[in-house]
This record gives C-alpha cells, structure tokens and sequence, in this order.
C-alpha cells in the first residue's frame, strides 16, 4: 500500500469525497461551500462549483450520465451537469443539514438523509421528493441503495442501523429508462 496522490485545498475540512465511475476524477466537497473536482493522475484541480451556501457534506458522480449531486448545510441537493460546469437545479425540502446523497444504480432516483432525521428518495427527471422515510429519532448520518436489491441503509445518531424495502416504489413508479435525460434541455 503506498499513497499515490495528496491533494490540499483552502477549505480547512473536507466533508466528502466520490470517484467517477470512470474517469481519473474525484470529487471533493468542502467545509467553506465548495465542490472541487480533480484529476487524481495528474494532480490538478479540474473544475470549482461554488453555489451551496455554508459547507457541502454529500457528493456523488452518476453512474453513467455526465451528472454529479452534492448537498449540505443550506438544506439544498443540487445537481450539477459537469460537462456545462452548471448546476442543472435544485432540490428542496429537508428541514436540516443534508448528510448524504446517491445516485441509484438503475432508476433515476437521488437518495438523501438528513438531519431533520428522514430520508428522502427524488426523482431528478421529475425534480420531485417520490419518497420520505420516517421512523429515525435522531440525525441521520448516512444511507445508501442496495447494488442490487430494492433496499436501503441509513445510520442514525439514535444508534440504529435500518435497512427499508422499497420495493412498492419501484413498482409504483415508470419503468427504467422510459424517460431518458436530454442534456440539451437543461
């Protein structure tokens, strides 16, 4: 094991951190509101997204559009086309600081966790909140889909581990792939 690149930024923390599920590209989200993203091969900072308000915890790449999400202290989930360098839009309606976003693997769907203590499943075609689960009693840390299965995990500061069925949302919802993203409608 040996470090292959070391990477210093203004920011004094960093809250996040997301490969590109193909490119030599990290994603860095930063205590003072920025999203940084450098090439790790070359040592070089790409691209700055300066629009959250107060620090970015959650950040993730799309597992193959050119799309990256980030979320934070302002309550925001914005999502960002990296191509254009813009934020295509924002997502509203947490009460608190958003701890985590992901992308689903299939379904074009953002999940986020809060510390408004619910998870919330969006639809980024739709731009709209499709799901809101509740049940933790304190912050929530983190959640995540399932690689595979209609599941997902949170973390709580209320010192539980849940894993949700979802499965009635997809079946609830259209389809895979039955609206496709128009990058130049955005």
């Amino acid at each position: 094991m040996q470090m292959l690149t070391k990477f210093e930024s203004k920011s004094n923390r960093v809250k996040g951190i997301a490969f590109h599920p193909k490119r030599p590209w990290i994603l860095a989200a930063l205590h003072n509101g920025s999203v940084q993203l450098w090439d790790y091969r070359m040592g070089t900072l790409l691209e700055r997204f300066d629009e959250h308000d107060g620090p970015v915890r959650g950040i993730a790449f799309h597992p193959s559009q050119p799309l990256f999400v980030s979320a934070g202290d302002d309550y925001k989930i914005k999502v960002w086309n990296y191509k254009t360098r813009r934020c295509q839009f924002t997502l509203t309606g947490h009460l608190d600081y958003v701890r985590t976003v992901y992308f689903h693997h299939e379904y074009p769907w953002i999940l986020s966790c809060s510390d408004d203590q619910t998870i919330r499943i969006w639809n980024w075609q739709s731009r709209n909140c499709i799901a809101i689960l509740t049940g933790h009693n304190h912050y929530v840390m983190s959640a995540q889909f399932h690689p595979k299965e209609d599941l997902i995990v949170s973390a709580s500061l209320d010192q539980t581990v849940r894993v949700w069925d979802i499965s009635g949302l997809r079946k609830k919802n259209a389809a895979p792939g039955t609206v496709a993203y128009d990058e130049s409608a955005h």
